[in-house]
């Protein structure tokens, strides 16, 4: 629960503090927009990689801290990757770097279910489930290629007991698309992280409030919706300290949120999600109490303890992304 990142501030003074709430929600989208722009090109991708990195430097926001936002999406790039690899069809004049043959019998069997043993017995034990889990999955391609068969000469002992075949093929172009895939959806998360760890949920309210004022004049409710886009964002973090504080309590009274059966499983999200919807009802209705006691009137006309306004730092960011629009604009051209 601490890898989710969306909804947590990180104090910090650095110049992308100082940049104006409704400049940063409109770089954030335009910079997200100019991403899926960009050609599925490795090398543009890694320009563009260049890039937000430089501004993650720059910003003195901990790499660390961004890494652990990465961590949700460990597994879907992992799986776009591989199915990138295996099922697209690789272009015209590509180079196969390497080829795959697999076989499926009895004794790839037996070893896959060994090593799944093994993992179950020792995922207790490791510092991340994700990754062993993952070198368990390479282990069990691995049991089953024919070149480790060859090399361990015992091919001629499996030929009766081979069930069927099959085969990968790795191709320069497929390699390069899927890695450019993985670094698109790494930099997704980046740009939209970089908003939240830097921007008060407060002023991602006013900052949207303002934006979207023009659409009163078509009777949309725009600050109700800014108000529940920027509540829900402001609950994010609180939801997950009071995740871990329900799952250290449930932990004291016997509770093994590690290891068990499906029926256990059950039982255990059970006696997590009821506390849970019971603090979130609880905090809804201390919220509506206050805002009622203070005078909050829905669509009602407010005023701002600070006042939004454009200063230079604003014009250098905005001449910032001018110039990486024009790098994507000459990467569409001749990538």
């Amino acid at each position: 629960m601490n890898n989710i990142t969306i909804g947590q501030y990180v104090p910090g003074n650095s110049w992308i503090y100082k940049v104006d709430p409704r400049l940063k929600i409109v770089l954030a989208i335009f910079w997200i927009v100019l991403l899926f722009i960009l050609p599925l090109n490795i090398y543009a991708m890694l320009g563009f990689f260049a890039v937000v990195l430089l501004v993650i430097i720059t910003t003195r926001i901990p790499l660390l801290k961004m890494l652990n936002g990465l961590k949700p999406v460990i597994f879907i790039s992992i799986f776009t990757f591989v199915l990138q690899l295996a099922l697209i069809e690789p272009v015209p004049n590509s180079i196969l770097l390497k080829e795959f043959n697999f076989t499926i019998g009895l004794y790839p069997t037996l070893v896959i279910i060994g090593l799944v043993l093994i993992g179950l017995l020792f995922s207790k034990k490791v510092y991340s489930k994700m990754l062993w889990w993952i070198i368990i999955l390479l282990l069990c391609f691995v049991v089953q290629s024919n070149e480790l068969v060859q090399r361990l000469n015992i091919m001629p002992y499996l030929n009766n007991l081979k069930w069927n075949t099959y085969k990968l093929n790795i191709y320069d172009t497929n390699l390069l698309r899927a890695t450019s895939i993985v670094i698109r959806i790494i930099l997704m998360i980046s740009i939209t992280s970089l908003l939240t760890f830097t921007t008060r949920y407060q002023e991602i309210n006013q900052g949207f409030t303002s934006l979207l004022s023009p659409l009163r004049i078509f009777k949309v409710p725009v600050g109700t919706f800014s108000m529940m886009l920027s509540l829900s964002l402001r609950f994010i973090p609180t939801l997950v300290q009071e995740t871990n504080k329900i799952i250290k309590a449930q932990a004291s009274r016997g509770v093994d949120f590690t290891e068990a059966n499906f029926k256990q499983k059950i039982n255990q999200i059970i006696s997590l999600l009821v506390p849970l919807f019971i603090v979130s009802f609880k905090k809804a209705d201390d919220l509506a109490n206050a805002m009622e006691a203070r005078g909050y009137i829905m669509e009602g006309k407010r005023t701002n303890v600070d006042k939004l306004s454009f200063k230079a730092i604003d014009l250098v960011a905005s001449i910032f992304t001018l110039c990486v629009l024009a790098g994507v604009i000459v990467a569409k051209i001749y990538l």
